[in-house]
């Protein structure tokens, strides 16, 4: 099932004690043109001289999926791939927006630009007003809806849309987010070739851990890592009398 912006919550498999089929080698072509893209696109090398082999990154994405670690490219590491996912790097940690960038005020603006043809108005916003909610009430930063001024946050739902990060059409890559900053600095998309439905709405995470912090990392089904992580960048939140 998809959510708007569901990167926190969808990755981990539902059984670790089903066999794993593996995939006859040696492997076709196509496969080891597929997995490697796929490995280079979510878990590019932190360095230049990177010396892994295609079966150590495929051990470390195994790995980091919660997957049977083989270096194989078996029907568990393909079904993986194939999950509907973000489009922000699985590993690098910090790196990925570099200078550990947040936000220097707690009182945060955001705009949705325009709605999905797939959805009432009101789900969209009330699906992305409980997604702030969750780090509301555990820092100390809070969250206002605007309808005509300049935001800090951009919300939109697109196809092609000039950020250099464009979608893939249904499945793959759901939305994106860009960390704190100027021009498209906090803004986050959403693929308007998906077929958003009201099953859809439930958790919308990935939006303000990314645009508030940095991307979530190994463990995507858990909250408390990207909890902890924005309460180190903006401390916890605490009631004053």
């Amino acid at each position: 099932m998809r959510y708007i912006l569901l990167c926190s919550a969808l990755f981990l498999p539902g059984s670790l004690a089903l066999p794993v089929l593996l995939k006859p080698e040696p492997w076709s072509s196509g496969d080891l043109k597929r997995i490697q893209n796929y490995l280079d696109r979510f878990f590019p090398s932190i360095n230049k001289a990177d010396s892994r082999t295609l079966e150590d990154k495929i051990k470390e994405m195994q790995k980091f999926f919660h997957l049977t670690v083989t270096g194989k490219f078996n029907s568990e590491t393909e079904e993986m791939m194939d999950q509907p996912r973000c489009g922000i790097p699985d590993v690098l940690d910090y790196s990925t927006f570099p200078g550990n960038p947040r936000w220097r005020k707690n009182l945060l603006t955001y705009r949705i630009l325009n709605y999905t043809p797939d959805l009432p108005r009101f789900m969209v916003e009330e699906a992305i007003k409980k997604a702030f909610k969750v780090w509301s009430d555990v820092t100390p930063l809070k969250f206002q809806k605007v309808a005509r001024r300049e935001a800090d946050i951009l919300i939109r739902f697109a196809h092609a849309h000039g950020d250099s990060f464009p979608f893939d059409g249904r499945g793959g890559i759901l939305a994106h987010a860009f960390a704190p900053g100027s021009g498209l600095g906090g803004d986050a998309h959403f693929d308007e070739g998906e077929k958003w439905s009201q099953d859809h709405i439930g958790k919308v995470f990935h939006v303000p851990v990314t645009t508030i912090s940095a991307p979530s990392k190994q463990n995507p089904g858990a909250l408390m890592y990207p909890i902890y992580r924005i309460q180190k960048l903006y401390g916890n939140f605490s009631v004053r009398c």
